[in-house]
């Protein structure tokens, strides 16, 4: 049995070479092969080069991944829950060997540091879905990115670091380990309790985060991700300014703020652990764990991927050999009759106990209702609506996904003049052909090449969305997994509609009106969906058409009182 190890007593690892050695590595790296860090990577990077990750001296080898995936310890029994891994194509992997040194560039080409690859591995990745994360749901947004997004070949290897990312926002609250850790010797603190967010924080964050440092007898951490959190939730920039909002009401010198370039892989009770972990390298004393710690919602059957204490237990199971205190706590509410919040727990029977869920914030937000005071401050309203205003003003997109033939481009034009006429927002269509022709000529139907394909348009949508425009988008899309990505990237920006035209595939081909169905059945065209390629039939779209038997306009008049019924324009009068 391996001897636990605790995580390594509060040293952090510095991996950056001397200053005098920088100039010559970065020479020797830019004839190096170079792998282009994917914003996950990056986010990983940056917290491997300033100890946030310590003892990890790099992404792990595979000994180290096993061990972690099995038993949250890396190889020689250090607790450590969640692989940290760099994941890379094939093609690039055929060009290294392990001995090999390669160069980690940024998306603009910088290299930020050079790797030893001591490891070269194919990994199961259903198999780590099902370790790390319990499930291999990929409505688990952790799941769907190890499943769908990442590359197939693993590179394990020390790093060494030549610089870090750099972020031109907020640069007076992205402290380092080393800076947290020396800022809170010079105020004399020598306990802090940390709080993790990756959401606004309100009155009842304030009471929670205020109790758990009274119960600490510590100072207290805000300490939110900025890096790469769950699909959908609000920008950072918006909470950031939220949060330095809400700092103004705790008591003076009692509280700091921080910012955290994490990408979390939303992992319940090993994320939790992991976040501890991190909290403790910055030099807390004390971290808070709330009720379902990083908990990504309900999976395919409707059920939570975690229970709701589950993260508390498993931290609580390693709390000595961590080194880090947790401090519990249980949801806040709002007591009417104290006109105060409480610990639901706490709560006597008979009171009655008000409360605002994320869900039902975002509505009101949408609609423009009233928030009420006793839920959050009037300056953190004033600017969630500043940057999240109602739905009849948000851009959106509607994504037609369907066989060839199925009336999607028809349907997309039709839309796209109604849309026109209505005139309240600027409308872009972005048609499969004309796509194919202008954006991605040079593009076969391979499987890869269909998806990259999607994600160019996804990419568009998104850019014309978050600028408060419609994107009407008509691809034959016929990959569930490309239009997840699609629907993550756009909802990150507005309000994705995906409308499924569910024409048979008999009437399809009936129309044929370029001949290309005769063609495939000819064998003359390969890969083509519906007759050599497969097309997965979405789930759940917003709207299913079926134009067997309706005309243009009717299916238009179909998915513009959709789009009432969200919201995103006003009913005609």
């Amino acid at each position: 049995m391996t001897t636990p190890i605790a995580p390594h007593g509060g040293r952090l690892v510095d991996l950056f070479v001397a200053p005098a050695e920088r100039a010559a590595l970065k020479s020797a790296a830019s004839r190096l092969p170079a792998w282009d860090l994917t914003p996950r990577q990056l986010c990983d990077l940056e917290l491997l080069q300033n100890g946030a990750f310590s003892p990890l001296e790099g992404f792990l080898g595979r000994a180290d991944h096993e061990s972690v995936c099995k038993d949250m310890r890396l190889a020689d029994g250090t607790l450590w829950p969640m692989p940290i891994t760099l994941d890379v194509s094939q093609a690039f992997a055929d060009t290294i060997a392990v001995g090999a040194r390669i160069a980690l560039r940024d998306a603009e080409g910088v290299i930020l540091g050079v790797l030893e690859v001591s490891d070269l591995w194919t990994p199961d990745r259903e198999a780590e879905a099902l370790a790390v994360f319990g499930t291999s749901d990929r409505k688990h947004p952790g799941v769907a990115h190890l499943l769908e997004r990442s590359h197939p070949v693993y590179v394990g290897g020390r790093v060494q670091a030549i610089e870090a990312p750099r972020h031109y926002d907020f640069a007076h609250l992205r402290a380092t380990p080393a800076e947290l850790r020396a800022q809170f010797a010079r105020n004399g603190w020598s306990r802090v309790v940390a709080f993790q967010t990756r959401n606004p924080m309100h009155r009842a964050h304030l009471e929670l985060t205020f109790r758990a440092a009274q119960i600490a007898e510590a100072n207290l951490l805000i300490h939110p991700v900025v890096g790469l959190t769950k699909p959908g939730d609000i920008d950072h920039y918006t909470r950031v300014r939220c949060y330095e909002k809400l700092l103004r009401h705790y008591p003076e010198r009692t509280t700091t703020l921080a910012l955290l370039h994490l990408a979390m892989r939303m992992g319940g009770p090993r994320e939790a652990l992991w976040h501890a972990i991190i909290r403790k390298n910055h030099g807390c004393t004390h971290f808070i764990v709330g009720r379902d710690h990083a908990g990504p919602g309900s999976g395919s059957d409707g059920k939570p991927f975690y229970g709701p204490y589950d993260a508390q237990q498993l931290v609580s199971r390693h709390e000595a050999e961590l080194g880090i205190s947790m401090v519990p706590f249980q949801e806040m509410v709002y007591v009417q009759e104290r006109a105060q919040y409480m610990p639901a727990d706490e709560v006597p029977a008979g009171l009655n106990v008000l409360n605002i869920s994320g869900t039902e914030l975002r509505r009101r937000l949408q609609e423009g209702l009233d928030i009420p005071e006793w839920f959050t401050y009037p300056e953190v309203i004033e600017e969630l609506r500043r940057t999240h205003p109602p739905r009849h003003k948000q851009g959106f997109t509607v994504f037609f996904t369907g066989l060839s033939g199925s009336g999607k481009s028809t349907i997309a034009n039709a839309l796209l003049v109604r849309l026109l006429e209505l005139g309240t927002r600027p409308v872009t269509l972005l048609d499969g052909d004309i796509v194919r022709k202008n954006l991605s000529s040079e593009l076969g139907f391979s499987k890869e090449h269909r998806d990259l394909n999607v994600q160019r348009i996804g990419f568009v949508a998104a850019e014309i969305t978050k600028n408060g425009g419609i994107a009407l988008c008509a691809p034959i899309a016929p990959y569930a997994g490309s239009r997840r990505i699609v629907r993550e990237m756009v909802g990150e920006a507005g309000v994705f509609v995906e409308v499924h035209v569910s024409t048979p595939l008999e009437v399809c081909e009936g129309r044929d009106r370029k001949g290309l169905y005769a063609l495939a059945r000819a064998g003359k065209i390969k890969e083509f969906t519906g007759i050599s390629d497969p097309y997965e039939v979405p789930e759940s779209p917003e709207l299913r058409i079926d134009t067997s038997d309706i005309a243009p306009d009717q299916a238009v008049q179909q998915i513009v009182l959709k789009l009432e019924a969200l919201g995103l324009i006003a009913p005609a009068r």
